[in-house]
């Protein structure tokens, strides 16, 4: 049996993180806002959350769940099954090898009717520099090396969520551009929140800082605004689901339906021709 190809490396996401420095986890912390107002939007009070994750315990106290169990979203997740009315997957998810793995091992950890939450970056993000790193590479060394993370795709993710066996699932993305002096500023900005290249197959040498220097050229010349910033395009994908109850409402069989949608929209029905 041959071993699934890895994303990530699991001791450089350790170092990534050794390295956090608060002014740069913006994002994440605006991550749990969202959060927190989809809560609210909930008519539930939940009293045995759980949030998985490295920034597990910075969630717990935005959030207001001082009595949250918090764990580290490693392979195998140290969760008791069925232990909990809220799971809450923060903002890890895009580095996970196995991302239904993980959805299943929180949803496991879910009372039946129990409410989970996950966010994490999408596809969207880093598409500029994704871009100008590739091209100034290829025209440099005539290569590629693998530098940002193949983050899914909103649609992909809703998926996924079905395939975890979570009842009611919703996926929807918030698209935030931050801008910066160049793109040696964002890149330090990456490495403080802990989103440095930690995939598996990465370069393991320092890049050549040609390559850099050219990639921000391109970078500025393509993106630049007229004071010379350049904007970095981050997605937050926002999924949720529920464990499986028989008090959730369920879809009707196909055809058992008694009224036309013509007649709830208050409009004439027009058939096709054949």
């Amino acid at each position: 049996m041959s071993t699934p190809p890895r994303l990530s490396d699991p001791k450089a996401i350790a170092r990534n993180h050794a390295r956090l420095r608060d002014e740069a986890l913006f994002l994440k912390d605006a991550a749990a806002d969202e959060i927190e107002y989809r809560l609210q939007l909930v008519n539930r009070t939940f009293t045995a959350p759980l949030i998985v994750g490295p920034l597990a315990a910075r969630f717990a106290t935005r959030l207001g769940l001082p009595d949250a169990v918090c764990v580290d979203a490693d392979e195998v997740l140290d969760v008791t099954p069925g232990a909990h009315d809220l799971a809450i997957h923060a903002m890890a998810l895009h580095w996970a090898n196995d991302p239904v793995g993980q959805l299943i091992q929180t949803r496991r950890a879910l009372k039946p009717d129990g409410l989970l939450l996950a966010c994490l970056f999408g596809g969207q993000t880093l598409h500029e520099l994704r871009a100008a790193l590739a091209e100034a590479e290829s025209r440099l060394t005539g290569g590629l090396s693998p530098r940002v993370a193949p983050m899914a795709e909103i649609r992909d993710l809703g998926a996924l969520l079905q395939r975890a066996g979570l009842a009611l699932p919703v996926a929807d993305s918030d698209r935030l551009t931050v801008t910066y002096p160049d793109a040696f500023a964002l890149m330090r900005d990456l490495r403080h929140m802990g989103e440095a290249n930690a995939l598996h197959h990465r370069l393991r040498r320092p890049t050549r800082r040609a390559v850099l220097a050219e990639a921000a050229r391109i970078y500025a010349e393509t993106h630049a605004d007229a004071d010379g910033r350049i904007p970095a395009t981050f997605e937050i994908i926002h999924l949720s689901g529920w464990a499986p109850d028989d008090s959730q409402p369920q879809p009707l069989r196909p055809g058992s339906a008694t009224h036309r949608l013509a007649q709830a929209l208050g409009t004439a029905e027009t058939p096709l021709e054949d």
